[in-house]
């Protein structure tokens, strides 16, 4: 069974971190793009970050350069996302998704399994 699973999220006051995790069952993530988006109240799902399949070379929405990290733990079939100097605008729901064989960035409606998503608050 194909399962996609977020954790990681929480409370956090600005300029803090949080790690974010995305575990895979039933297939192998290192064969497989992974992209991280974010849906705010009233807003449109952004995509954030994006790993791909086979080189792993990684991609990142402006917004969040230079704070975001995404790497992935092949041994685990993890793909982490640590989000460092955390501000208010980080506040979303943060899905994990993925499609295989290719590189990033990927269309979001071209992802073939998505997680329930994990919810994210930057606040003091």
């Amino acid at each position: 069974q194909v399962q996609l699973v977020e954790s990681g999220g929480g409370l956090v006051q600005p300029g803090g971190s949080l790690r974010l995790s995305c575990a895979a069952s039933g297939f192998t993530l290192a064969y497989y793009a992974t992209g991280w988006f974010r849906q705010a109240p009233g807003k449109e799902r952004e995509g954030v970050s994006c790993i791909s399949s086979i080189d792993g070379s990684t991609y990142y929405a402006d917004s969040v350069k230079g704070r975001f990290t995404l790497s992935r733990d092949n041994a685990e079939n993890i793909v982490y996302l640590q989000m460092n100097s955390l501000k208010a605008e980080d506040t979303a729901v943060y899905y994990c998704a993925t499609v295989p064989l290719r590189l990033c960035p990927v269309p979001d409606d071209e992802y073939e399994y998505w997680g329930q998503g994990t919810q994210v608050i930057v606040s003091s």
